[in-house]
């Protein structure tokens, strides 16, 4: 079924000028531009119901919590050594 015609906005947003430049040369190569590729997000995003990627922090994985946890097991029981960018 055909999409009714809706009225296109402005969207107006600030960047850091360097990733702005990295995106667009990426967008650039295949064939976008930064608002086709902004629009491909939105309705990702909708089709999605969110995000369309993961935005957890990997830090705070499990697995890594319990690397951290048995790293200090073994500092605590003077099994580690601290190196001095650790101090």
């Amino acid at each position: 079924m055909h999409e009714a015609k809706t009225k296109k906005i402005a969207i107006s947003f600030k960047v850091d000028q360097h990733d702005k430049e990295l995106a667009t040369e990426i967008y650039k190569n295949l064939g976008l531009n930064l608002s086709t590729a902004f629009q491909m997000f939105l309705k990702k995003s909708i089709a999605e119901g969110g995000l369309p990627f993961d935005a957890r922090d990997p830090f705070y994985s499990q697995a890594n919590i319990e690397n951290i946890l048995a790293s200090k097991k073994q500092l605590d029981d003077g099994q580690g050594v601290v190196s001095e960018g650790d101090q």
